[in-house]
């Protein structure tokens, strides 16, 4: 695998205003774009190799990857046993140059095709973990309101990842609180659902480079339970007294009238 040199065109596509493809005039971006993925994820820890993964055509003839920073494309050819994807192992130890985002283009007879959705690539274990903790509790009922908190002693900020998300929940819907010599980032959780069931962690992030974390938190295991049944025995037995009362009013009611009629009765005879 080599640098590619590029394309004499002047004409220059952007992938998502970040990755700089060159351009095959008329023919530019009219193939499909395709996927790209890192092997074994986006989350590298540092000094850790990764992998990345290109899946286009079985036409293609050859992929080039490019970043956002403008550096020479890498280029590669796809498998012999599996022609509509490649492999760019182009980061053997990851470090905080090599994160950014990553894009991709394969190029066929026809020309080239759109870039790729950019995959972004962050380094981790840069600093000490933060701490994460639940509030009230990490056990609640379904429909309660629960807290997850990030503390540590640097500021920055919060990524709070949820083991087997999609990704990680986004800054904004943090809290962000510094004093007493801790900072703290607030992930406000509810009302919940067994959906949220699962195992977090949280990550600090260097304010001037989000894409360099820490190491993450340990993990906090948050159970979902089903809600609580409701003690009705209180409103029941008020409901039941308040019946009696009623009963009882009636029965006075029906026993004073028939004692008039008897005594009305028993006048007339006199």
């Amino acid at each position: 695998m080599g640098g590619g040199a590029q394309t004499p065109a002047l004409t220059a596509l952007l992938c998502l205003g970040l990755c700089r493809v060159p351009g095959d005039g008329a023919q530019a971006g009219t193939l499909p774009k395709h996927s790209i993925w890192a092997d074994p994820g986006p989350l590298v820890a540092v000094g850790s190799p990764v992998t990345l993964w290109c899946q286009g055509s079985l036409q293609a003839e050859v992929y080039h990857m490019y970043t956002e920073s403008g550096r020479h494309p890498w280029e590669t050819r796809p498998q012999q046993d599996s022609r509509h994807k490649a492999s760019f192992s182009v980061i053997t130890s990851m470090s905080s140059h090599d994160t950014g985002q990553y894009c991709c283009v394969y190029w066929t007879s026809l020309g080239h095709s759109q870039p790729s959705d950019p995959l972004t690539l962050v380094v981790t274990g840069m600093f000490p973990a933060p701490s994460l903790s639940a509030q009230p509790s990490p056990v609640v009922a379904s429909g309660e309101n629960v807290s997850l908190s990030c503390g540590s002693d640097e500021a920055g900020t919060a990524h709070l990842l949820k083991e087997g998300g999609a990704g990680p929940l986004h800054s904004l819907e943090a809290r962000y609180s510094h004093g007493a010599g801790l900072w703290q980032a607030t992930f406000l959780l509810g009302p919940v659902d067994s959906t949220q069931r699962g195992i977090y962690r949280c990550y600090r992030a260097d304010t001037n480079k989000t894409r360099v974390w820490s190491l993450p938190s340990d993990p906090l295991q948050l159970e979902v339970s089903a809600p609580a049944p409701q003690d009705h025995t209180l409103e029941n037995l008020i409901r039941m007294g308040v019946a009696g009362l009623v009963l009882l009013g009636l029965g006075l009611l029906l026993a004073e009238a028939w004692y008039s009629h008897r005594r009305n009765r028993a006048a007339g005879r006199w």
